[in-house]
């Protein structure tokens, strides 16, 4: 191994000097290295002793939570982490989020099996069961068509969740998507297409083939005890057409039933809960299941939670008492939480709010490291597909993220002005390729008088579309904790199901 010297007179560094062992000699040679000073140099130095001091977790994973940004690419975990560490008064590109401190990092390849660039149930079926599929269907094999009932009798992919559930582990789903949407369904549904997440949204004809809409099959869901808790948005999915619920959401339901009734009758001693005030009193000691259900549909932003007057929980509070609950079982427990909304984001080219959800996701990660031991439980944060945000225009170091684009001068100092392009007019740091920031006709807007940093700015994006597309690169996976030592390279996004039935010992 490289020792490095750093040899001075009177405070006075040496120039750069080789110290050679004499011949024949075993020892290690020193090397004088006139940045070995540097901050930056000590700083690299401290990280290569800490990881070489590491050893993997190689015992069995008594419990597994799993993180998934949706529509978190490496693009968006770069310009959160900046906009995360600026508003906590730093420079902002030093800063590292929660995950990013984990020892184990891999890039995902996150295709379906018939399109180039994914969709979130495609993705989330790959994770949650171990095989790739289609885009738009849910926990069924390659093999069905999409929106074809009868394709997919006898091919549905058993979820990681319902594994856990019959191997005797608590279990638990946390969003702030609806309960039914795409990722969380993957965990206990079975469905030929994404969108049926009530009855009202089956065709007949599938409906008369068998097939049970999302909502329908979490109320039935069959294995173990249950899933233990439930959080997220969604309630109109669960009340029939005629209901009118707290806030005043109405239900969808065609058939009129009242599956929250319903799951109450199912489970006497669970709770229902469906408000912040809720949440904060439900007591970690108490028996049963729970379900919460926040929303008549996704749940507010969390960058506009504030000016909602029923907002519910953030992503954090959720994932902290689904913990509390979960860790009451001895056995172990499987957690699967989703921040839906960067997606939403993206999709309606606001990266405030999608980058705002981000740093939402890195305090629910930070509250789970907090509350576990990387000896017994695994963690894994990824990403079910990317989105089309950029980062470019060299801006100078701390500029603002949301800001627009500051150049150095040629002594490699800021400038005064904002940076110019061709036509004269300045450009933002972020940008989509495609979404609704883009303009259909004319020029492209001036921004020299417009604050790009308020949330309801859009970034300019280069294809009109009414919302930005997802992206098809690959994204990251960073793990901790026993079995995290196999997260490294690139793999195929299925494989993470591996990963943790492997830690598991399923």
């Amino acid at each position: 191994m490289l020792r490095i010297a750093r040899p001075c007179l009177a405070g006075l560094c040496l120039p750069a000097l080789l110290l050679c062992s004499s011949p024949g000699s075993t020892a290690t040679p020193e090397v004088y290295l006139p940045q070995a000073n540097s901050n930056w140099f000590a700083a690299a130095q401290e990280t290569l002793h800490k990881n070489l001091s590491l050893e993997p977790v190689k015992d069995r994973a008594k419990n597994i939570i799993l993180f998934v940004g949706d529509g978190m690419g490496v693009s968006t975990v770069t310009a959160s982490r900046i906009f995360e560490g600026q508003s906590l008064g730093m420079v902002g590109e030093e800063h590292v989020l929660s995950w990013e401190m984990f020892p184990n990092v891999a890039l995902s390849k996150t295709y379906n099996v018939n399109q180039q660039v994914p969709d979130s149930a495609g993705t989330a079926t790959a994770f949650m069961t171990g095989v790739k599929t289609k885009a738009g269907v849910i926990s069924v094999d390659q093999s069905v068509t999409r929106g074809d009932c009868r394709s997919s009798r006898g091919h549905h992919t058993a979820s990681f969740l319902e594994l856990s559930e019959q191997r005797g582990l608590a279990t638990g789903i946390v969003t702030t998507s609806r309960l039914t949407h795409a990722t969380p369904a993957t965990a206990y549904a079975h469905v030929p297409e994404r969108d049926w997440e009530s009855d009202v949204n089956i065709p007949q004809a599938e409906k008369a083939a068998g097939c049970k809409d999302i909502a329908l099959q979490l109320l039935e869901f069959p294995y173990g005890n249950g899933i233990e808790v439930a959080f997220g948005g969604g309630r109109e999915n669960f009340l029939p057409v005629s209901f009118i619920d707290g806030e005043g959401g109405e239900g969808k339901r065609a058939d009129k039933r009242n599956l929250i009734e319903e799951w109450k009758k199912k489970h006497p001693d669970g709770k229902y809960i469906w408000n912040e005030a809720m949440l904060n009193k439900l007591s970690a000691h108490s028996t049963g299941p729970v379900l919460g259900l926040f929303d008549a549909s996704h749940m507010p932003f969390e960058a506009d939670r504030a000016e909602e007057l029923a907002a519910g929980p953030s992503l954090a509070a959720m994932t902290e008492k689904a913990l509390q609950i979960l860790q009451r079982h001895s056995e172990g427990y499987f957690l699967l939480v989703e921040a839906a909304l960067v997606d939403k984001g993206h999709h309606a080219g606001s990266a405030y709010r999608a980058l705002t959800e981000t740093v939402g996701l890195a305090e629910a990660v930070d509250k789970a490291v907090k509350m576990t031991s990387r000896n017994d439980t695994l963690i894994i944060v990824t990403a079910d597909h990317s989105h089309t945000l950029t980062m470019g225009g060299a801006p100078t170091r701390g500029n603002p993220i949301l800001g627009k684009v500051v150049a150095n001068d040629n002594g490699g100092e800021a400038k005064t002005e904002y940076e110019k392009a061709l036509d004269n007019k300045p450009y933002t740091t972020l940008g989509y390729y495609s979404g609704p920031g883009a303009r259909v006709k004319g020029n492209r807007a001036d921004v020299h008088n417009t604050d790009t940093s308020a949330k309801n700015f859009k970034q300019p994006a280069l294809v009109p579309l009414q919302e930005g597309t997802h992206a098809g690169e690959d994204v990251a996976v960073y793990a901790r904790g026993p079995s995290a030592h196999l997260i490294r390279g690139v793999v195929e996004q299925n494989f993470l199901f591996h990963v943790m039935v492997h830690a598991a010992r399923f």
